[in-house]
């Protein structure tokens, strides 16, 4: 079984995001989206919220056959991909900025474990401006956010933003 790890804050998760996941399951059979657990960052939406919401997004992608799970995880990434017995990151790059430091996290990784590969893959076009910080900051000033998150992200945060 191919079986990669796709790891981020995904806070909120984007539609960039999604059309990783949606490539990344021609590749492999099962993808673990693994929600990072940092205590030092200031996130819009719990850990908990946000698996949730990935698990419910998740269920209207186009997945084939691959089986995609959604789980939390801190501490090294290798370790977490050791434990479930990954053979792969995922890590998607949106320009050269991104590329300098996933090259370098690459390289630490592959120090650490050897037989662990790293994937690297572009979202579509139309999201590769896309990021989560992104959509919270446009968000957070009054713009729309609908072409950038699913249905379902955009909702949450408005109910967020107004509790």
């Amino acid at each position: 079984m191919r079986r990669a790890i796709y790891p981020g804050s995904f806070d909120p998760v984007t539609n960039g995001h999604l059309d990783i996941i949606r490539r990344g399951c021609k590749l492999f059979d099962e993808i673990i989206v693994a929600v990072l657990i940092n205590p030092e960052k200031h996130a819009f939406f719990s850990v908990a919220e946000r698996c949730e919401i990935l698990s419910e997004v998740l269920k209207t992608i186009d997945r084939g056959d691959c089986d995609v799970k959604v789980e939390s995880f801190g501490g090294l990434m290798v370790q977490y991909a050791a434990e479930r017995q990954a053979n792969a990151i995922v890590r998607g790059i949106r320009a050269i900025s991104d590329y300098e430091y996933e090259l370098q996290m690459a390289l630490m990784n592959r120090r650490l474990r050897p037989d662990l590969e790293t994937v690297f893959m572009m979202p579509a076009e139309e999201y590769s401006y896309v990021s989560s910080r992104l959509v919270k900051e446009v968000f957070q000033l009054g713009a729309r956010i609908a072409d950038l998150v699913p249905p379902l992200v955009e909702q949450r945060m408005k109910e967020k933003s107004s509790a």
